[in-house]
């Protein structure tokens, strides 16, 4: 299976502009035969929690339409970032298209208590099957929580799927933390990250991919969007800027 992590600089509030950044860059992971491709938090509005009311919509959106034909059309899984609408409020959401199949919503589970102002946590972990391999889907904060790397282990994941928003900080965190529950899980842990500015912080990318060794396959600089797309039989890896 190849795996593509998409480094992108979201357009603040801009879904419109955010759709078609999206689309160059799946246009590189479709050349590259990617089975899957994972972009970071909140990706078609930018990490921006004091607008999230405002840009929230439901994952039926028919704006959304255009990445369904891209899965269907290219075999390929698409994970994108949007806030939601639901009964309860506002959540923190991956909006999953898989070839021919109805989209699925996967919700951020743990929030981060400067979030609870403007979210309201989702409740059901999923796990996605590419290519025979089960995948769990956690978003930023929660991937960090040991008990969130448990449970997706648990329901058998072989691949963990990172989709975050965070400043220099967070990334350091993470260079700690998913090297970790890579080894003690034996899971293939992947990140995808920002760059540019974010609410209150800037995104420093450097988006990476750690085999279930826990070794460093591959990462993505602090400044420049682009793909990183690794093989998962052959361990072969691709890096890929975008100007």
């Amino acid at each position: 299976m190849k795996i593509c992590v998409a480094q992108i600089r979201p357009f603040k509030g801009d879904i419109d502009r955010n759709i078609v950044a999206h689309k160059r860059l799946l246009d590189h992971a479709v050349s590259s035969q990617a089975d899957l491709v994972v972009f970071p938090e909140l990706s078609l509005t930018g990490y921006e929690p004091k607008l999230a009311n405002q840009l929230a919509t439901y994952p039926a959106d028919e704006k959304l339409d255009n990445f369904q034909v891209i899965s269907d059309a290219n075999q390929v899984t698409i994970c994108v970032g949007l806030p939601t609408l639901s009964d309860s409020g506002v959540r923190i959401s991956m909006i999953i298209f898989q070839p021919n199949q109805s989209r699925r919503t996967y919700s951020k589970r743990r929030l981060h208590e400067d979030e609870l102002p403007y979210f309201v946590p989702g409740h059901e972990q999923i796990i996605l099957t590419v290519r025979n391999k089960k995948i769990a889907p956690a978003i930023c904060y929660e991937s960090l929580l040991p008990e969130h790397s448990a449970d997706a282990s648990t329901a058998g994941a072989q691949v963990y799927l990172a989709s975050v928003a965070k400043s220099a900080n967070g990334v350091a965190k993470g260079f700690k933390h998913y090297p970790e529950i890579a080894q003690k899980y034996s899971m293939m842990v992947v990140m995808s990250n920002c760059i540019g500015p974010c609410d209150d912080f800037e995104g420093v990318g450097k988006s990476a991919v750690w085999n279930s060794n826990g070794m460093l396959m591959g990462q993505l600089d602090e400044t420049n969007e682009g793909i990183l797309l690794i093989d998962t039989d052959t361990s072969e890896i691709l890096r890929t800027n975008i100007e």
